[in-house]
């Protein structure tokens, strides 16, 4: 068995390649806020409730491919099948700017969510089979990273181009470069180790070596029924449910929160967009390096989520008549509900074989769809049925409570395979 130290190399060869993917995806489906903002509803005479629905629409097309994406990645290639969806959703985003009607839009907006549902499992397989234990919650977060970091510097290019050439040329524009990247995508990476020309024999054998005695310390899984039916698999789906409530009803409509406050223009709605992405990069960071220096998955997760909790409540009772108070509070709570992304996501490989892990990675984020179809659309329907973002602001409060619930019922990694290996014994 080999000894050699793990190749460095493997951070600076796909690392950057993996963050600007993911950035890209998420470029594609946030920036609908900034339609919607910016006069796309007043030109398609799009209803206030048919707006919710159509930023909602994404993420119950984005529900349906999940597991049968991280089959494919798992089984057969992710860099094949992220290099599709590159070029589908690049297309599928530009197209928006050439829409006449709603129902053109309505389309296009799932069929968006169906095309980029397959890229997160399949990341996260990815990942899986180049970073080990000690490595993943860093290597989850750098991906994860993508979606905060897209939306700070999205923010402040949308509100320029909206301002300058109009939201359907944002559109046409940031659609683009998805389209372009695929192909870079193709050069630059590998499905697994043994493929890559660029690590030494040494370095390949002692990934492989790390990576197989994870493997040996878990439980066999049969397959995805038998993974799925797992009370760890449950809880976590029904937790990233209520926890994608809070996140995407923040991501979705904060530029119109912002954007309704007195005397505010587009530019400056983009720059103050920005801000709480800004302070979720530093807060992601941090507690990824702290998680994996103490492989603490769980504490990590309820605490942010808590304190995001905690934000909007506090929001909520200040009233609407101290925009820079709540808008402070809003920043917390952004910052707050990004931060435990990467230990959330390395619990699974922590604790089920590689043939289901990916799998259940897939049904957990097919939940958070669901969830960030729920925010989305009952927080643009709150917003409109009562004129103002205080209801909004408790029901993304009250979401995010339930998820520090039910993160609390899930029992550390360590504590979660000892109990699943006593299983095994006692049948």
């Amino acid at each position: 068995m080999s000894h050699a130290p793990l190749a460095a190399s493997r951070w600076f060869r796909l690392i950057p390649v993996i963050f600007i993917t993911y950035s890209l995806a998420y470029l594609d489906r946030a920036n609908y806020g900034f339609g919607a903002a910016a006069g796309m509803a007043e030109d398609l005479h799009i209803t206030s409730a048919t707006s919710s629905l159509l930023g909602a629409l994404f993420f119950l097309g984005y529900f349906f491919f999940q597991v049968p994406g991280a089959y494919y990645a798992e089984n057969k290639s992710a860099k094949r099948l992220i290099f599709w969806a590159l070029i589908l959703w690049g297309l599928l985003a530009s197209a928006i700017g050439f829409v006449t009607n709603v129902y053109l839009l309505i389309g296009i907006r799932f069929l968006l969510g169906v095309v980029e549902s397959a890229v997160m499992p399949a990341m996260l397989i990815f990942l899986s089979h180049w970073f080990t234990k000690k490595e993943r919650s860093r290597a989850n977060t750098f991906l994860i990273l993508g979606n905060p970091a897209t939306v700070l510097w999205m923010s402040v290019l949308s509100g320029y181009l909206v301002n300058s050439i109009g939201w359907r040329w944002m559109f046409i524009i940031e659609g683009l470069p998805a389209v372009i990247w695929a192909f870079f995508w193709w050069k630059l990476v590998n499905d697994k180790p043994e493929e890559a020309k660029w690590l030494t024999a040494g370095e390949k054998q002692a990934l492989q070596d790390e990576l197989n005695r994870e493997q040996a310390d878990l439980k066999a899984v049969k397959n995805y029924r038998e993974a799925f039916r797992s009370p760890l698999v449950v809880k976590l789906s029904l937790q990233y449910f209520f926890w994608s409530i809070g996140v995407y009803g923040f991501v979705l409509w904060l530029p119109s929160i912002i954007r309704a406050a007195p005397n505010m223009t587009m530019v400056s709605t983009g720059w103050l967009s920005s801000i709480p992405y800004l302070l979720a990069v530093i807060l992601m960071l941090v507690v990824s390096y702290l998680s994996d220096k103490t492989l603490n998955r769980r504490g990590f997760v309820w605490f942010f989520l808590l304190v995001g909790a905690i934000a909007f409540y506090a929001s909520y009772a200040i009233g609407p008549d101290n925009f820079w108070l709540s808008y402070v509070l809003l920043t917390i709570a952004g910052g707050a509900m990004y931060a435990p992304y990467g230990p959330f996501f390395a619990i699974i490989p922590e604790v089920l074989p590689r043939n289901v892990a990916g799998g259940a990675m897939a049904l957990i984020n097919s939940m958070g769809a669901l969830g960030s179809f729920v925010g989305s659309y009952a927080v643009g329907y709150l917003n409109g049925a009562t004129g103002g973002f205080s209801a909004s602001y408790i029901f993304m409060a009250g979401s995010l409570l339930i998820s520090v619930i039910l993160t609390l019922m899930v029992r550390k990694a360590k504590e979660q395979q000892t109990a699943m290996n006593l299983e095994v014994k006692a049948h």
